[in-house]
């Protein structure tokens, strides 16, 4: 085999995207760090790239199908390096809202206590205008602003034994879902959070139907559906905050470069 073909996305069963595939959500992660060039995800050299900006991944988002989606939607195929990390103090909680991609995204949450591996992505100008608008952070009325997770609160090491001063993250503006106790809870992947909805919410049940397939089905691209069931997460009082609110609109002090959210190319709003 051609030593090419076999870092292929499809090779590597990382070729499949969430908005193709809303059940997959949120996608193949890769095992380790690695280059996205089109359809292929190469070797990386180096951990940080002090001209880029670095994004915490938290969904779909570390998923290179998904990003190789994303990025095609606007004809970008400059190369993009996702970089593993151990990170202690945010976890994968679920976005107090419903996508019009036919899934319930995962949103990122302050959890002191918690350490995840997790991908930091390393965007140049572009690509970052283009994650910022697949998350509605540029509009007023957006599922997503970007906000700046700063070390120490939240700690970002990578495999080389160094740390980063931190990284941005898309924090939800509608909130995310409780356990119960006000707690924010965890994203347990797309069937399994689904199929407990449904089951445990007759009203949300009336709106998308009784198995995951017909969520998906449902409330893909249908925008006054989804915003329904958004507002029925309030009505039934499952929603709280993340945590991460209180980083909204600050941005990192040191001299690395990195982008202010709202600054990129304007781009078409997404289907999110």
């Amino acid at each position: 085999m051609d030593h090419l073909t076999d870092r292929t996305l499809r090779a590597l069963g990382l070729a499949e995207a969430p908005r193709e595939h809303p059940l997959l959500y949120p996608g193949a992660w890769p095992a380790d760090s690695g280059l996205l060039d089109g359809d292929l995800f190469l070797p990386l050299g180096q951990l940080v790239y002090e001209d880029r900006t670095p994004v915490l991944a938290i969904g779909s988002n570390a998923c290179p199908g998904q990003l190789r989606h994303k990025m095609a939607e606007f004809g970008i195929m400059s190369p993009l390096p996702m970089v593993k990390t151990r990170v202690r103090g945010v976890d994968a909680g679920v976005s107090a809202h419903v996508s019009r991609m036919g899934y319930m995204s995962a949103s990122p949450v302050s959890a002191p206590d918690t350490v995840r591996e997790l991908f930091v992505l390393w965007l140049d100008d572009e690509q970052l205008a283009v994650i910022d608008a697949s998350e509605g952070a540029p509009l007023p009325n957006g599922n997503f602003n970007r906000a700046w997770l700063p070390a120490p609160d939240v700690r970002i090491d990578l495999a080389d034994g160094s740390r980063l001063p931190g990284a941005y993250a898309y924090v939800n503006r509608h909130g995310v879902l409780h356990d119960g106790t006000g707690a924010p809870r965890t994203h347990p992947g797309q069937r399994a959070l689904l199929t407990e909805l449904l089951s445990g919410l007759p009203r949300f049940r009336e709106l998308f139907g009784v198995v995951p397939e017909e969520f998906s089905a449902r409330a893909r691209g249908d925008r006054r559906l989804c915003e329904r069931g958004t507002r029925l997460f309030i009505e039934e009082k499952l929603v709280t905050a993340s945590g991460l609110e209180r980083y909204v609109g600050s941005r990192p002090t040191g001299p690395q470069q990195t982008g202010s959210p709202g600054t990129g190319a304007s781009l078409s709003p997404p289907l999110t």
